[in-house]
Parts: structure tokens; C-alpha cells; sequence
């Protein structure tokens, strides 16, 4: 018998972003996956009320949590993992190739001081990893695509599979950010179709289309069968025609430019300067208008 996690979820609306923490119920050890710390680009200003959330729900639940976990760098919300971390503990993780992306926007917000070896994580993950929240097997699947750095995290009958797969009603997530490629997100959503038809698929966003109420789950055999990118099981030049027109109408994520330099810092906020306060970097005319 596959493992069978606990997996209950966070909804945070302003990004559209799920969270989640899953656990096995046998020793109650757990994990949290892509956690949101609140940011309101008009203020300035950081919160922690997502984060909060789920420890408040880890403590009254009695869960032991023992790793925290990203699935990439965030192009839409600032990692939590650092802050969550501090209050409860648990190792945080990212896949090995964040590395590349920490190089990539070191360049792009001219961060030339910036650690890019992924030592802002204590471990870096890479594909056919294993490891063990209590007695749930997780393996990590590389899925670029979406990013450079993008992992799935395959915990029992359960795939937290971050931004590849939306909802099947929304299809698939972009592939046009730097270091994105319609390609690579068609070879990642291909293994990810390959695990057990009964395997429970946990998607990153969901952006509620038509008014419907959000929702973040449906297994591999709804995927195929009603995923409006998949369900026609179209060849890789099809699906990349699809996916590469839907992405050329899209605008870039409205806190991009702030998240990332947050995010490939670990989470963590620029260090502060001489007056204990940080500041984000705006690169100006590197991206087009669309």
C-alpha cells in the first residue's frame, strides 16, 4: 500500500498561491511546503498572518515539523521558510538548481556580493532524492519549466507539483520567465502524468476562473482526462504552440521583481542598512511592457 498523508491546505488569495502542510498521521511528523510571507508592494511592508496560520495549525494539531520546503523561487510571493523555521524549527529546502537562478537574477538586480552556491538553504535537493517525514517516502522529481530550479515533491499517493499543473479547467502554468521553456515544462508534465493514476496532484495557484470557488487538488487520471492543455494528449510541438501563445499575452507577475530578490536570498530580506532598514532593487528597462 502507498503511504497516505495528511495533507490540509492554505488558501492565500491576494497571490492566489496554495500552501501546505502534509503529515503522517502514524508518528505525526510533518512538512510544509511552499509557505507565503504576506507582502503589500504599496506599503512596503511584510506580515506574517500565512505563516502564523499554519503554526498555529501545527501546534494544535501536535505535528512535529521536520522539513520546509520550496518547490522553486518564487516569481509571485516571498518564501515564509526562514521565518517559519525560526519558530518551529525544521530543515528548509530547495532544489540544487536554485543555483542557477541566484546567478541568473544576481546579474539582472547587479548583486555582485550575492552567495549564489544555494548555502541560504540547508539542503539542496536533486532529482530521485529521498528522504523520509516519518514513516511517508518523498522523492523529488526535477520539473523545470515554470523555472530553472523547479522541483515536485512525490509524498506517497501525494505530488505537491508547484506551478506545472493548474487546476485542469486552467491547464498548465506559464514557461516565459528567464530561464522558463515550453520544452522543459512539457517533459516535466509528462513524468508527472507517468505516477499512479490515483496520485493526488497539489498545484502552487489556482486563479478560481468563472467566479467558481479555488481549489487546489485533482489526480493524475482527472488530469488526463480533463486538463484543457493534456486531455487531447497533444505532441510536444502542439502543446508548446498552445502554451507559448498563451504566455506571449501574459504580464509579468505583479510583485515579481520585488519576490525574487527575496527569494534567492532564501526567504530573507536584503540585509539592512546603516538606518535597520532594508530595501528592494528595481532594475528598470530589463523587461519589455506587454
Amino acid at each position: 500500500m502507498t503511504p497516505s498523508p495528511v495533507v490540509k491546505t492554505f488558501w492565500d488569495e491576494p497571490t492566489g498561491s496554495w500552501q501546505y502542510v502534509f503529515h503522517d498521521p502514524a508518528t505525526m511528523m510533518g512538512a510544509i511546503v511552499d509557505p507565503v510571507l504576506d507582502f503589500d508592494p504599496l506599503a512596503g511592508a511584510t506580515r506574517t498572518r500565512n505563516a502564523d496560520a499554519i503554526i498555529a495549525y501545527v501546534q494544535e494539531a501536535g505535528i512535529e515539523i521536520t522539513h520546509i520546503l520550496d518547490t522553486h523561487p518564487h516569481a509571485d510571493h516571498f518564501s515564509a521558510a526562514p521565518y517559519i523555521q525560526s519558530r518551529i524549527g525544521g530543515i528548509t529546502a530547495i532544489g540544487e538548481h536554485v543555483r542557477k537562478v541566484q546567478k541568473l537574477w544576481q546579474g539582472i538586480y547587479n548583486l555582485p556580493d550575492l552567495p549564489t552556491d544555494g548555502a541560504q538553504w540547508d539542503l539542496l535537493l536533486a532529482d530521485g532524492d529521498e528522504f523520509m517525514v516519518g514513516a511517508i517516502p518523498v522523492r523529488v522529481i526535477f520539473s523545470p519549466g515554470h523555472t530553472l530550479a523547479s522541483i515536485t515533491y512525490v509524498a506517497g499517493d501525494a505530488a505537491f507539483v508547484h506551478d506545472t499543473l493548474m487546476m485542469p479547467d486552467s491547464g498548465t502554468s506559464r514557461a516565459d520567465f528567464p530561464g522558463g521553456s515550453s520544452a522543459d515544462l512539457y517533459a516535466s508534465l509528462m513524468r508527472i502524468l507517468a505516477l499512479p493514476q490515483e496520485t493526488r496532484l497539489y498545484v502552487g495557484h489556482d486563479y478560481a476562473p468563472e467566479g467558481r470557488a479555488a481549489q487546489c487538488c485533482a489526480t493524475v487520471a482527472e488530469h488526463r482526462a480533463t486538463n484543457i492543455h493534456l486531455r487531447d494528449a497533444p505532441s510536444e510541438a502542439e502543446f508548446r504552440a498552445v502554451r507559448d501563445a498563451r504566455d506571449a499575452t501574459l504580464p509579468l507577475p505583479k510583485l515579481m521583481l520585488a519576490a525574487l530578490q527575496v527569494n534567492i536570498r532564501g526567504g530573507r530580506l536584503p540585509e539592512a542598512e546603516e538606518n535597520g532598514r532594508s530595501y528592494l532593487k528595481i532594475p528598470l528597462n530589463v523587461f519589455e511592457t506587454r
